[in-house]
Order: structure tokens, then C-alpha cells, then sequence
């Protein structure tokens, strides 16, 4: 069984505010979680390397009642910083994008349009 270990709740009791949970393994079938209250620094602890190998991020309110896990959306926003920045995915998380974000190269918003514009004539032409 994993062990986990959480520290003290982010979010106060009643309190209308999203808090995200970063499920880390320690290696050997060991995890823990850590909690932060927003997403900026989920992003930022996770490219500064505070996490080892992040398995998922869940976000979740509770004063909405909601959970969501939102692994794909960080692995996405983590792919796009780096290339943005020109520099490849750290290495300590280069596993976490690629489950999450997928490692297929990214096609251009435009190019896509453009392409679906195309097709579209040729279906009705």
C-alpha cells in the first residue's frame, strides 16, 4: 500500500477557492501528495523540480463540490512554456507531459483552419 503524506488543508473551511494536489512518487511504490492553492504554482514548483516525478494533479473546491483531474491541462501548459522558452521539457518531467500532453508535434491553430476550410470545399464540391 502507498504511503502518503499530507500536510495541513490549503483551502480554510467554507472558503469558495480551487486547491490542487500534486500526487508525487518517491520511487519504490511510494507516493505522496502535496497541496497548493493555485495552479501558477503547481506550474512553477513543478518546472523549478520541488516534485521528483508528479503522477497527477487533481483540483478541487469544495465549497462547489468538484473534483477534476487537470494532469492534462499542466502537462499542456508545461509543454507550451518550454517551447515558448525554446528549451526541451525538463527531464524530471519529461514522463508526466508525455502520458499526459503526448509527445506528437503540435500543428498550428491556422494551418488547421486552413486545412479544415479545405476539406470542406472538397466534401461539397
Amino acid at each position: 500500500m502507498p504511503e502518503a503524506s499530507r500536510s495541513g488543508p490549503v483551502v480554510p473551511y467554507g472558503a469558495d477557492e480551487t486547491a490542487y494536489v500534486v500526487v508525487d512518487s518517491l520511487g519504490a511504490g511510494r507516493e505522496t501528495e502535496f497541496e497548493r492553492a493555485d495552479l501558477e504554482a503547481v506550474i512553477r514548483d513543478l518546472l523549478s523540480g520541488q516534485f521528483n516525478c508528479p503522477i497527477r494533479i487533481v483540483a478541487f473546491n469544495t465549497l462547489e463540490h468538484w473534483t477534476a483531474d487537470v494532469s492534462r491541462d499542466v502537462a499542456a501548459e508545461i509543454q507550451s512554456q518550454s517551447d515558448m522558452d525554446g528549451l526541451p521539457v525538463p527531464e524530471h518531467l519529461r514522463d508526466f507531459v508525455d502520458r499526459y500532453a503526448g509527445s506528437t508535434p503540435r500543428r498550428d491553430p491556422l494551418q488547421t483552419l486552413a486545412g479544415d476550410a479545405s476539406h470542406d470545399r472538397s466534401a461539397s464540391g
